[in-house]
């Protein structure tokens, strides 16, 4: 019974100390991002522009893509159906 207590006070001490360290971690935390955040290179304005208007066009190239796609496999099909129900 005396180890159990030991072990509770023991659990209860070790809470304790990481109650009381939470500050000095949360403050090395928010260094450690302000010094991470210092080496980040950011992309200028032009850079985003133009990978911008690269993502849009892939886009509607996709689309078109699909869309072309989708019409034949349908047709086939329904020329498949309409064929079998004959």
């Amino acid at each position: 019974m005396a180890k159990t207590v030991a072990v509770a006070e023991q659990q209860t001490s070790a809470g304790m100390q990481q109650l009381k360290s939470l500050p000095d971690r949360i403050s090395s935390f928010l260094r450690d991002v302000r010094s991470e955040m210092r080496k980040v290179v950011w992309p200028s304005r032009a850079e985003v522009q133009s990978t911008t208007g690269v993502v849009i066009v892939t886009v509607f190239i996709f689309a078109a893509y699909f869309w072309l796609v989708d019409n034949v496999i349908g047709r086939a099909v329904e020329a498949v159906l309409g064929a079998a129900t004959k």
